[in-house]
């Protein structure tokens, strides 16, 4: 096993473990704070598969974390309501239940991330780059208009959706659910990354010319993967939104993008756990550096300066060393 999987496996039962003890420690506060490193995290993993190996920076990845939260919202809304969505084409009747959200969220994430995708790349460099951000910006602004779901203001859930089996409202066990869905994802992205697939869309970063000349398809395959890391990423939006019982625009907004690549590049793009790692300090130094000034952003801003100039290999890459990334 290299060092590499060591790593990977030490981060994940660690995050396992801080809401565990947190539990008999009756700090519920320290469990809410690992389920949001989660979902972030699994918003890090969807942009890591087009940031790290499709070489795409997306700065619109928040409108797929929007429209998976506000799948959960609206659903969500009328079924507290004893309202069904009467207003739109067809009727549709609101739900509680997390799969059934959690379906519809897959869905319009990854109908939107098709959209977005095949017009979005269509273009390269600098013109991706602000082609996803004006999809970003168009949702948002859509969305501090919808008036119907509370505009500018938000919409705020009463309480949280149901699984079965499971006490949502607790804490940990509300965790529970967020870390499996974290293993899955992060599972499910590290094969895909090992497949021929996830070799073809990485060399298609290397060189687009030699992978047309052995007959691929350089832009079906990162369709594909934009498409994917779009529902992953809406996936975490839904999440999110139900652990806040609330949602806003703001989850569209260009720093929500920001946000989540940030986590991808303090972790290390293209690393299996990168985004994990990214997340947790995030959160980390939210949570510590946010009571000293409300101006922690600068403390986080020095740290990515410093990542960036000195480990290019993320924060992963800095503790490793210079092991490859792919192995």
């Amino acid at each position: 096993m290299s060092r590499e999987s060591i790593f990977d496996c030490v981060l994940i039962l660690c995050l396992a473990a801080v809401p565990i003890w947190a539990h008999f420690a009756e700090e519920p506060f320290i469990i809410t704070l690992a389920t949001r490193a989660a979902i972030f995290a699994i918003a890090g993993i969807g942009l890591n598969l087009v940031l790290g190996q499709g070489g795409l920076v997306s700065l619109g990845h928040a409108t797929f974390f929007g429209l998976g939260g506000y799948a959960m919202g609206i659903l969500a809304s009328h079924a507290q309501t004893y309202m069904p969505l009467s207003e739109w084409p067809i009727l549709i009747e609101g739900t509680k239940s997390m799969p059934v959200i959690w379906v519809v969220a897959l869905l319009a994430s990854g109908i939107a991330a098709l959209l977005i995708g095949a017009l979005s790349l269509r273009t390269s460099g600098v013109y991706f780059i602000m082609i996803t951000l004006a999809f970003g910006q168009m949702f948002y602004y859509f969305a501090v208009s919808w008036s119907a779901y509370g505009g500018d203001d938000g919409l705020s859930i009463y309480l949280r959706n149901d699984f079965p089996g499971l006490n949502t409202l607790d804490p940990i066990q509300f965790f529970l659910i967020v870390f499996v869905w974290l293993l899955v994802v992060w599972i499910f992205t590290a094969t895909l990354i090992r497949s021929p697939f996830g070799l073809a869309l990485n060399a298609s970063r290397q060189s687009t010319e030699r992978v047309e000349t052995v007959g691929i398809n350089p832009y079906h395959l990162r369709l594909t993967a934009f498409v994917i890391s779009g529902m992953i990423t809406g996936l975490a939006g839904a999440l999110f939104a139900d652990l806040n019982r609330f949602i806003s625009p703001s989850m569209f907004s260009w720093q929500t993008s920001g946000e989540i690549m940030v986590f991808v590049i303090l972790g290390g793009v293209a690393r299996r756990s990168g985004p994990i790692l990214g997340a947790v300090v995030f959160i980390a130094l939210e949570h510590f550096l946010g009571g000293l000034s409300d101006y922690w952003h600068i403390y986080l801003g020095a740290l990515l300066l410093l990542v960036v100039l000195f480990a290019r290999g993320g924060l992963i890459g800095m503790l490793l060393g210079r092991e490859r990334v792919h192995e």
